[in-house]
């Protein structure tokens, strides 16, 4: 089969199969096979080279794409008495022995880089709840914010890419699956390492979480208004150079902390705001028609990113939330079992096709160097909570209206 089956055969088998269970089988096949193309004639010995070749073709893509699968010891020993027994298939030619040495060697490895990854555990950073401090407005000339650190839209835009990058690195194919096994997995079985692989979602939906913050955090802390405005400026450019290389998931995140209610309050602030760029990238996100704007401009970005000569043009970060949201409504609205009891291989194909593009958006190399200060700065710094965020709000411009006033009581 084309390389394509293949994946959405191997994704879609765990919904309804272990992998390991699903190894098993090949594994009998192969002995079942062997034992009826063993009697020795030429057409015979041809066939099972065949079959050899085509059973190497399967384990290759399998270890490659799916290396997670391997992790256990059931599956690693049947892989290997599956290459034993492939190996006797044609001793005389030593090439079955050396793609296999070298797919193993292979398979170790990705497997090593992937439990150093688990090992390392997100740091995540808490919101900074002590209102005493942030009541007590500090000197704009000793508050460090995100200008003192990087005041160009376009390179923050690029080190915020840079994380992107790096996190969605992380997130494999079986871990976009999981939102479809992990819901209605058959007789109750869970995939194993569950916990794991939403772990890796979790941490990038965090991410997404606490760039928001950061952002509201960053505006809402400024005591003096032109600096404000400022800040609100700097960030519509930043979310704007975002747009442009490709980096749809941060953009978003920029978007959703200027829109948090302690931001959006701030109308002395918005009425100084040149907010023509802002109303064009709420334009490129806005809801009605199902994301249809934001929609177009993905589909562009992958469109270049497959005529692309450089890395920098094959950019396309998805907005993910939206993108698994897409998997989860196709998971839903179909049926895993057509009424004749087979499987639905129309739906799994679909759910694999968006899979396989993002997988082909995550292998892009970043163009960027990385600055360690300012990803130290966006990694490290100090999160306001959502009580927080209203009080220095309220500080900077103060209650407008009875709801206001009260809330604003509450809080003190």
């Amino acid at each position: 089969p084309q390389r394509t089956y293949i994946f959405t055969f191997l994704l879609s088998s765990r919904v309804f199969i272990h992998p390991h269970e699903l190894l098993a089988k090949v594994g009998q096949l192969c002995i079942k096979q062997k034992q009826q193309l063993e009697t020795g004639t030429e057409a015979e010995k041809a066939k099972l080279k065949s079959f050899a070749a085509k059973i190497i073709q399967l384990l290759k893509e399998w270890t490659e794409t799916f290396p997670y699968d391997f992790q256990d010891e059931k599956s690693m020993k049947e892989l290997k008495e599956i290459a034993h027994r492939i190996t006797q298939c044609d001793e005389e030619n030593g090439t079955v022995k050396k793609i296999i040495s070298q797919m193993t060697q292979n398979l170790l490895m990705a497997l090593s880089a992937r439990s150093q990854y688990q090992e390392i555990k997100e740091k995540f950073r808490q919101p900074a709840t002590d209102k005493g401090t942030i009541l007590k407005t500090k000197p704009q000339s000793t508050q460090k914010d995100i200008l003192s650190v990087c005041c160009d839209p376009l390179i923050l835009a690029q080190q915020l890419t840079y994380v992107e990058l790096e996190r969605v690195s992380n997130i494999y194919p079986e871990d976009l699956m999981q939102i479809v096994s992990h819901m209605d997995s058959l007789d109750n079985h869970k995939c194993r390492g569950d916990v794991t692989k939403t772990y890796n979602l979790e941490a990038y939906d965090n991410w997404f979480n606490c760039l928001s913050m950061l952002v509201a955090t960053e505006i809402c802390r400024v005591v003096k208004k032109k600096q404000r405005t400022r800040m609100v400026e700097f960030f519509i450019d930043v979310a704007r150079e975002c747009f442009n290389i490709g980096n749809f998931n941060s953009m978003m995140a920029i978007i959703s902390g200027m829109n948090l209610s302690p931001v959006a309050r701030l109308k002395k602030t918005w009425s100084k705001v040149k907010t023509a760029k802002f109303d064009v990238l709420e334009h490129h996100m806005d809801p009605s028609s199902n994301f249809c704007n934001y929609r177009t401009a993905l589909q562009g970005a992958a469109q270049r990113s497959q005529t692309a000569n450089s890395n920098r043009e094959k950019i396309v970060i998805p907005v993910f939330n939206l993108f698994i949201k897409d998997i989860y409504f196709l998971h839903k609205i179909h049926t895993n079992r057509l009424p004749n009891g087979q499987i639905n291989f129309k739906k799994f194909w679909e759910i694999s096709r968006q899979i396989h593009d993002f997988l082909t958006w995550k292998q892009v190399e970043c163009p960027f160097e990385k600055d360690k200060k300012i990803q130290s700065y966006l990694l490290t710094a100090p999160i306001y909570s959502e009580e927080a965020l209203f009080i220095a709000s309220f500080e900077s411009e103060g209650p407008e209206n009875h709801m206001e006033k009260d809330s604003w009581k509450t809080l003190r």
